[in-house]
């Protein structure tokens, strides 16, 4: 690709993932630590050398709230400006989304192979969808279908998380012992497996232990701790409460799409975890909610598919 290519990049608190497209495809896929580099201008600026590219657009799709013309990450120090990155990169054209207000814009892009029904149900034509997922933290979008298409950016992952059982409300109560106000995003996070899992150690009475979310994951995977795996169940049947509520405020009857860059690491167990069963339970509106479908979204890299609609000049 060459210098009629458009910059794509997908940062998030813990990496920043680089492509370059020609607006149907992307190419010289590049991962690389956000605290490798002080601001985004000089991973760019490492990404850019690396392929000999010379993009005149740019598309990033940042975790955090855009305003305007200058963007923070939330769970990271990096701060963009439009004006900042078209003076050192000579772009005339600087795109700023959302990073799950990417992956919903790219929904429609996805085919069936870039995703996994999780129970039944099946979407209404020309519904709304919503987009959702953990990471470093949780995302929450919606998309208005053609053709009006429309994108609902929300800061839906730091609503009050709700218990849905007595034993959640225990795990709550011992989290707000300590961070006061109990989010979904403190608890659907990569912080937030952490933080279920010393909640439930806690309310056996067991001596604190230090493991990070990928070993949490990894022992309740492999059957070795029985704590790490009630941490992970517990996990995804909270997802599938926030889903459900997140899917009833939208009116999401096109469907509701998981996604982020925890849930893939371990859809065998997610498939037949409570999610499904969580989503369900809204009382009387359990029928509104079989009729929707919920899916595992597979795609390596949905906020690339998402930023290409964005740059798409018929859009």
């Amino acid at each position: 690709m060459a210098a009629e290519s458009i910059l794509l990049a997908d940062v998030g608190g813990t990496n920043a993932r680089f492509a370059l497209s020609d607006g149907e495809n992307f190419a010289q896929f590049e991962k690389f630590p956000v605290k490798a580099f002080p601001d985004p201008e000089q991973a760019i600026e490492t990404y850019l050398n690396k392929t000999g590219a010379a993009p005149r657009t740019a598309a990033i799709a940042i975790a955090g709230p855009i305003e305007r013309s200058r963007v923070a990450l939330t769970n990271a120090a990096w701060v963009f400006d439009s004006a900042s990155l078209k003076a050192r990169f000579s772009f005339d054209k600087v795109f700023f989304e959302n990073d799950f207000g990417a992956i919903a814009r790219g929904i429609p892009r996805l085919t069936n192979e870039d995703r996994i029904q999780i129970g039944t149900g099946k979407a209404q034509p020309g519904a709304a969808v919503v987009a959702l997922g953990p990471g470093t933290g949780l995302g929450v979008a919606g998309f208005l279908p053609p053709p009006s298409p429309r994108i609902l950016v929300t800061e839906g992952g730091h609503v009050t998380m709700a218990p849905a059982d007595d034993e959640e409300s225990e795990l709550l109560g011992i989290l707000r012992q300590t961070h006061g106000h109990v989010s979904a995003e403190r608890v659907l996070s990569g912080e937030g497996l952490e933080n279920l899992y010393t909640a439930i150690r806690n309310r056996r009475g067991l001596d604190p232990q230090d493991l990070n979310a990928s070993q949490i994951s990894g022992r309740a995977l492999d059957g070795s701790c029985e704590v790490c795996h009630q941490a992970l169940d517990t996990f995804c049947a909270m997802l599938g409460t926030v889903a459900g509520n997140a899917a009833l405020t939208m009116g999401a009857r096109g469907g509701a799409f998981i996604a982020g860059g925890m849930v893939p690491r371990f859809a065998d167990f997610f498939r037949q975890s409570r999610f499904r069963e969580r989503f369900l339970a809204k009382g009387r509106f359990r029928g509104y909610l079989e009729d929707v479908p919920t899916y595992l979204v597979t795609h390596p890299r949905p906020a690339f598919l998402g930023l290409m609609e964005l740059c798409d000049p018929d859009q």
